[in-house]
């Protein structure tokens, strides 16, 4: 493949590209998770420990320093509140670890811009396995706090993927564009993970939407971890079906968003080889 040679933009070539990689994609997608605790004394246990430390720090901090309480009457649980707090968590955190590396994959995998033919739009997908792997590990950590919290564990759970699934296809789209873009502009990776950490705190993640004063509650909406954080408390905590409706619009919205990145990154990778 002439690296220089027009690239094809359209939804159905970026299926068969998937599909024909599938197992390259796998492949990677292990090393990159393996690759990250290489060389710790306790690997993969990492994976669970470090959302465990997480869920336990925020507790604290939230409904032991601020004295924060999510329904506001003061009779839920630390444990209730850690549980409500960490579902929002994991939906950031999915979101920000594949926000944060796409600015840099292709700077990283130079060498294969430059040496070797390789499908280079499977690069954001990698990153996006890795991310899902480290959300799983979470999901079960979650598992683990609802029992511990005297919750139930409701069939709705099964669900979970299906909620987090729109907004995984709407944040490759934007890997797409930030790691084409990352290769042209620098300041792209300083710049993303300034917005990623803006959003923590301007997400549904440490209050509800029903905190915010009334005229500002309309405009939660058009932030994109909203929808999808309040439908996984749905289906995870109070043991509701999702909005099917609400999360048909974002599907249709996020394949937009997918297919957009991914045309954008066609159009500009003929430079990446010069740039780099």
């Amino acid at each position: 493949m002439n690296p220089h040679a027009p690239s094809s933009t359209s939804p159905i070539y970026l299926l068969h590209r998937l599909q024909q990689h599938w197992q390259l994609i796998i492949q990677m997608t292990k090393r990159d998770v393996v690759g990250r605790y290489k060389g710790s004394i306790m690997g993969l246990l990492w994976s669970f420990l470090n959302p465990l430390f997480m869920l336990i720090v925020y507790t604290f901090v939230f409904s032991v320093v601020f004295k924060a309480r999510w329904a506001g009457n003061g009779e839920e649980t630390r444990s209730e509140f850690a549980v409500v707090l960490f579902t929002g968590m994991i939906v950031h955190s999915l979101f920000a670890e594949i926000i944060n590396k796409a600015p840099i994959i292709i700077l990283n995998n130079a060498s294969y811009v430059k040496r070797v033919v390789f499908p280079l739009e499977i690069l954001p997908v990698i990153t996006a396995g890795g991310a899902l792997f480290h959300t799983f590990i979470s999901l079960i950590v979650l598992i683990g706090a609802i029992f511990f919290a005297g919750g139930t564990l409701h069939l709705t759970t099964l669900l979970i993927p299906v909620v987090i699934f729109p907004l995984l296809v709407f944040t490759l789209g934007l890997a797409w564009f930030f790691s084409s873009l990352g290769v042209y502009l620098r300041d792209v990776g300083q710049t993303v993970g300034i917005l990623t950490t803006i959003m923590l705190f301007l997400s549904p993640v440490f209050f509800p939407v029903s905190a915010l004063p009334a005229y500002m509650q309309p405009y939660m909406i058009f932030n994109p971890l909203t929808f999808i954080i309040e439908q996984s408390r749905a289906v995870l905590i109070l043991g509701k079906l999702p909005d099917w409706q609400g999360l048909g619009i974002y599907m249709v919205i996020a394949l937009i968003v997918a297919w957009l990145g991914f045309a954008w990154f066609q159009k500009t990778r003929r430079g990446f080889a010069d740039v780099l």
